[in-house]
């Protein structure tokens, strides 16, 4: 007999009283294992005071979001020199260390990516470089290095001087009018236009295009979208997530981004076909990135998979233009600010360039003023604001404290950069700190703009010689201006953003 039957009820009501029943088991279920979770993640930080927190949003709620979060990250190092627990949640926390001595522990190990917050992102960009760990990692890296080989970048600068000069050329009606303007959204379709150029062998035209970049877009809405899910607790869980109108919007916008990296990959495949062999291309142009992931073999002859490749590019996409977008936009806002250091920045150009049309790979190295400013702006405002590592195995920091196996540690690069115990007047810009007899005072990871020990970004090379054609090609056309009505409110996204954009007004040399 029924449970229904024996109580006379209706079979509808059983089955009601059963999922009721599953349902409360569930959440019971959940609340024990959270409470199981937050009790090892208090067990495990109790060497470490930190800022007070809500039992249950942790330090989320004190993050406003208003262009202020950074600098409060640095008054609370001042607070808790080293390192401090930061809690997302009741049962999520990280320790946050911001100073060269607990860097050093973590970022010259061989630690993966912490698999919390970059599990977020592994929809959108897949298992690449940035994310992935272990033997896939490894092999990864040793395969894409030929890449940035020295000759590969060498290629590379006529192509980065092109897209710059289309973005200049842009910018003529702002010369004439005077206007402040938005600087980041045009930066950023300049370095899609070069790394598309550069890494793909593609003419995207993306800077001449009528209307908003559909990709550019995409990938401001999905970094937007992960620092939310990160933030908001209920999104950690992936049902949750999945059923919000906010997971609607993030699986909408990675398929815009996953149709524009497809159609990359779609077309270098046909001509792959054509060619044939690798020297048939050579012939025409240097092997580019998205050839030596198509043509890459490990010692098994065995090439990536098409789900691999598709995780490297989705990668090098965003990472190549967006980081560099944020870098040299930046660059040129501090220079704007800073006008005595922009005329000898640009008097040390032209004197560099001595009337060639675009740099020279031998100029590079002669910019030194310029470099030692670009530098000093990436101190101030690093393009990639943090880094999260999750501890394979206990890890002890020079002072004696332990954090156990399977902890989350982030890296708070912004703090790090402003540590007043290691850099005097920290948010004074002074581009004479990368003087080499004022670097070799300081601590080697008390400057990590692009990581740092095994994990480094590969193609830092890449950027930096951009951020050096971008800003040496800026001050040879115009006077760069700030905008004071504007300041920048810097946000904490997967690369630094500004909340009100980053404008400037620029006025024409008279050469």
């Amino acid at each position: 007999m029924s449970l229904s039957v024996a109580l006379g009820l209706p079979s509808c009501c059983s089955v009601q009283y059963s999922l009721a029943l599953l349902c409360l088991v569930a959440v019971v279920y959940k609340l024990v294992v959270i409470l199981i979770q937050r009790r090892d993640a208090i067990r495990n930080f109790e060497a470490f005071t930190g800022p007070p927190g809500h039992w249950f949003f942790g330090h989320v709620l004190q993050f406003k979001q208003d262009g202020t979060d950074l600098d409060q990250m640095v008054k609370w190092g001042e607070q808790y020199p080293y390192a401090f627990p930061l809690w997302f949640g009741p049962c999520v926390c990280y320790i946050n260390i911001h100073h060269p001595d607990y860097v050093k522990s973590i970022l010259t190990s061989t630690e993966p990516k912490d698999d919390f917050a970059y599990k977020f992102i592994k929809t959108w960009i897949g298992d690449g470089l940035l994310v992935s760990h272990g033997q896939k990692w490894f092999l990864h890296r040793r395969l894409l290095t030929p890449g940035f080989h020295y000759d590969v970048l060498k290629s590379h600068l006529k192509l980065m001087s092109q897209s710059a000069q289309i973005m200049l050329d842009k910018w003529e009606r702002y010369s004439r009018t005077g206007e402040s303007f938005e600087l980041f959204e045009h930066v950023s379709l300049m370095t899609l236009d070069t790394i598309m150029k550069c890494a793909f062998s593609c003419n995207s035209n993306c800077q001449t295009e009528s209307g908003t970049n559909e990709y550019i877009k995409s990938v401001y809405q999905l970094t937007d979208l992960i620092n939310l899910r990160f933030r908001t607790f209920p999104y950690h869980n992936d049902l949750i997530f999945y059923l919000s109108p906010h997971g609607f919007r993030f699986r909408r916008f990675c398929k815009l981004a996953h149709r524009h990296t497809e159609e990359v990959i779609r077309k270098r495949k046909e001509v792959l076909k054509e060619a044939k062999e690798p020297e048939g291309i050579q012939t025409k142009r240097n092997l580019d990135f998205l050839d030596i992931l198509l043509l890459a073999r490990d010692e098994n002859q065995q090439g990536l998979s098409d789900e691999d490749i598709r995780a490297e590019v989705d990668t090098f996409m965003f990472e190549g233009h967006d980081t560099t977008a944020s870098g040299i936009s930046f660059v040129l806002h501090t220079l704007a600010c800073h006008p005595q250091h922009q005329n000898m920045c640009r008097e040390e150009i032209a004197r560099v360039l001595d009337g060639k049309d675009h740099i020279q790979w031998e100029d590079l190295g002669k910019m030194t003023y310029t470099s030692m400013c670009i530098k000093e702006s990436l101190r101030l405002f690093p393009p990639v604001p943090g880094i999260a590592r999750k501890l394979t195995k206990d890890v002890t920091f020079p002072d004696g404290r332990t954090m156990p196996e399977g902890s989350l540690v982030g890296t708070s690069v912004y703090a790090l950069h402003r540590n007043a115990t290691v850099w005097e007047n920290p948010n004074v810009f002074d581009p004479l700190r990368f003087l080499p007899e004022n670097i070799s005072t300081r601590p080697p990871l008390a400057f990590v703009p692009f990581s740092a020990g095994p994990r480094n970004c590969i193609g830092q090379n890449f950027a930096m010689n951009e951020l050096k054609v971008a800003v040496s090609s800026v001050l040879r056309r115009y006077e760069l201006m700030a905008d004071a009505s504007r300041k920048p409110k810097i946000l904490p996204r997967l690369v630094l953003r500004s909340l009100n954009g980053i404008h400037i007004r620029i006025k024409p040399l008279d050469v």
